[in-house]
């Protein structure tokens, strides 16, 4: 794939530290050099995710507030929709979209499953007040219990219970759907653990065909570090095709890599994950292009910190002079991360956004932890990242 990447310059400087930290003033940069240096440190980080939970839990004082003033404050845009709502007019400044993640994860209860959906139709009813936020994202796990999920997946019988219960996850879902396409706003429905995947590709693709006849409202996410996904996305798009519908296609590398392993090996069983990263790479770029040559029936969006990934993509949408803003090619990034990738694309013209989750701090720490978890890494994007942070500082002359 590097020699598509390399075909054609584009104009696009992701060193470009100026465009990129131009919204940070310098006591805000300071402070996320500060946070940065701190997630560097593998240890460091380890230890503060245990101990911070633990406070949480036991409501120890300025716990919460500490957290809400340094990495909930880099990472996420508020508590509420309306607390995120400054967070959205800033990126609606520099030309970047909004994709509102309701970071709440790890519920069982029905009054759970049915409080979320409640807060994704707001997310959607909030989405259509402000231009700038075409999506909303969501997890299947948000609304349903991972064992019933799972036990669907086996194939195992279901008590007469648990029939009452799945029919109230595709309510939820469809509920879901039908008030963003309604509401002309998509939906990215995340990927999860390859043991429940096939009972969410099964929901997700019953509302694509219902909801994406006219354009794109629901999304599937495409795990590229698994070896199958590719011509999983393909068949997708074929079965779309034949039976009249757009088919939507978030692509990402993956989120449970050693988790995945770690079960294959104990159970004894094949590995669902590529056998290198560059296979991974591979089965990632060839996706993009898959989705460009086929961009009038798929919409797509190319969710991805790799800088190389995105280089090929505003490259592929150059060559064949599609427009750069064209609904059916977007790029996305997490918010508080990789914004010379982001705001780069967002002054070339490219149609790009961030993922802002949002919720009570408490209810968010999961996804927090994982994020410091990820910047904790020594090499790759994510020290890069903060290299480019470094070089901001220095250029404007900053200790």
């Amino acid at each position: 794939m590097g020699n598509i990447i390399m075909k054609k310059k584009i104009s696009i400087d992701f060193n470009n530290t100026a465009i990129a930290f131009s919204g940070k003033t310098d006591k805000q940069l300071k402070k996320m050099t500060r946070l940065f240096q701190l997630m560097n440190q593998s240890w460091l980080v380890n230890i503060g995710s245990k101990i911070g939970v633990a406070a949480l839990n036991l409501n120890l004082p300025f716990v919460e507030a500490t957290i809400k003033h340094t990495i909930f404050e880099q990472f996420c845009g508020g508590t509420t929709l309306l607390d995120s709502q400054p967070t959205i007019n800033e990126l609606s400044d520099r030309q970047t979209l909004t994709i509102l993640d309701y970071g709440a994860e790890a519920k069982i209860s029905e009054l759970d499953f049915n409080g979320t959906m409640n807060e994704m139709i707001r997310a959607i009813d909030f989405a259509e007040q402000n231009k700038s936020v075409p999506v909303i994202s969501m997890k299947i796990t948000g609304i349903s219990r991972f064992t019933l999920l799972e036990k669907i997946q086996n194939g195992e019988a279901l008590t007469e219970a648990e029939k009452i219960e799945f029919k109230n996850v595709n309510k939820r879902l469809d509920a879901i759907c039908y008030a963003a396409h309604h509401k002309k706003i998509a939906v990215f429905v995340d990927a999860e653990e390859s043991w429940i995947q096939d009972t969410i590709d099964f929901l997700v693709k019953k509302v694509m065909k219902r909801y994406n006849k006219e354009q794109v409202i629901v999304y599937n996410t495409f795990q590229m570090y698994r070896h199958d996904r590719l011509q999983y996305l393909i068949d997708s798009y074929e079965e779309a095709r034949k039976e009249g519908y757009l088919l939507g296609a978030k692509l990402v590398r993956g989120a449970y890599m050693e988790k995945e392993r770690a079960r294959a090996a104990t159970l004894g069983k094949p590995s669902p994950i590529q056998p290198s990263k560059e296979a991974t790479d591979n089965d990632y770029n060839t996706a993009i292009q898959f989705c460009v040559e086929h961009y009038t029936h798929i919409g797509s969006c190319n969710a991805t910190h790799n800088t190389n990934s995105c280089i090929l993509l505003a490259s592929l949408i150059d060559q064949k002079n599609i427009k750069k803003d064209h609904p059916h090619l977007n790029f996305c990034q997490l918010y508080g991360m990789s914004d010379h990738i982001t705001f780069n694309l967002a002054d070339g013209g490219y149609n790009v956004a961030k993922y802002v989750p949002y919720g009570p701090v408490q209810d968010v720490v999961p996804y927090l932890i994982r994020r410091a978890q990820e910047n904790s890494a020594i090499s790759g994007d994510m020290n890069r990242e903060y290299k480019l942070i470094v070089r901001e500082m220095k250029r404007r002359g900053l200790k």
